[in-house]
C-alpha cells in the first residue's frame, strides 16, 4: 500500500486533477514504464490518496470508499506511431490553430492544454491540425520548473502531455458537449528535457456513439519517439 497525493497545480477540469497526470504519478510510484489506467471518478487535488493491489499486476487508487482509478501494468503499448512533424512544423500547426482552440476551451485552466495558464505555470499544449490532415500537433518546450536538477521531466508530466493532446482530433470546439478522460494506455521510456524543443502529435482512431479513441506521441528534436498513448474520451451528455 502506497500514498499519493496530486497537488493542486496538476488539474483538469475544475476540482479534479489532470487524468494523465494521474495515470502517470500511479504508473511512477509503482515503477512501470508502461500501463493503463481506467478512470472511475473524477481524482481529488490535494488529499491523500491510498494506491492498493488488488489482483497481482492491477492496483486501484482509492479515496476512502471511492474507487477513483483502477490500473494494470502493460509489458508495452502495442500500438505504432503512423505520423512524425518537426518542432518547427508543430509550431506552425499550434499558431493556426489556438484561436480555435481557446475559444471555446470547456477546461481553461487545466494543467495540459488550457490558455488561461501562464508560461511556467502550466504546459501550455496547443494542438493544430497539420496541412490536408486529420493529423494535430503541437510544439511544446518544457518549463525548466517542471524538470528535477538533471533537467529531466518526471515521467507522470509526458503522461498529462499525451493525455490532452489525445483529445485534439477528436474534441467538439464548442460545437457539441466537452469530453473527459475514461481510460488511458500509455508507455514513456525516453527522457523529456526542459528547455529542449519537442512535438506532440495526435490521430483519431475509431468513435463510437459517445466515446472516441485517440492516439497521441511525443516526439523529440529528432523525431525519436520518447513516449506514446492511446486515450478513451468519453463525451459528456447534454443538459
Amino acid at each position: 500500500m502506497a500514498a499519493l497525493t496530486i497537488p493542486s497545480r496538476f488539474n483538469g477540469p475544475p476540482g479534479s486533477a489532470n487524468g494523465g497526470y494521474t495515470s502517470g504519478a500511479i504508473a511512477r510510484e509503482l515503477g512501470w514504464t508502461a500501463a493503463e489506467v481506467s478512470l472511475r471518478a473524477p481524482p481529488p487535488l490535494a488529499v491523500e490518496l491510498e494506491l492498493r493491489e488488488a489482483d497481482e499486476g492491477t492496483y486501484e487508487l482509492l479515496h476512502g470508499d471511492t474507487t477513483v482509478a483502477v490500473a494494470r501494468r502493460l509489458d508495452a503499448l502495442d500500438m505504432e506511431v503512423p505520423v512524425s512533424a518537426t518542432p518547427a512544423e508543430a509550431a506552425e500547426a499550434t499558431d493556426r490553430g489556438y484561436e480555435r482552440w481557446s475559444a471555446e476551451h470547456p477546461f481553461p485552466t487545466c494543467f495540459g492544454c488550457g490558455p488561461r495558464r501562464e508560461p511556467g505555470d502550466g504546459l501550455r499544449i496547443f494542438p493544430g491540425s497539420l496541412p490536408r490532415s486529420v493529423v494535430c500537433a503541437a510544439a511544446w518546450t518544457p518549463h525548466a520548473w517542471l524538470a528535477g536538477g538533471d533537467g529531466v521531466l518526471a515521467p507522470e508530466l509526458a503522461w498529462a502531455a499525451l493525455d490532452c493532446a489525445s483529445s485534439a482530433p477528436l474534441a467538439n470546439y464548442g460545437e457539441g458537449p466537452p469530453m473527459v478522460l475514461g481510460h488511458l494506455e500509455a508507455q514513456v521510456d525516453g527522457e523529456v528535457r526542459a528547455n529542449a524543443p519537442h512535438a506532440v502529435v495526435s490521430w483519431p482512431i475509431s468513435r463510437d456513439g459517445r466515446k472516441r479513441t485517440g492516439g497521441a506521441a511525443l516526439l523529440d528534436e529528432e523525431g525519436a519517439v520518447l513516449g506514446r498513448s492511446r486515450a478513451l474520451w468519453i463525451e459528456l451528455k447534454s443538459e
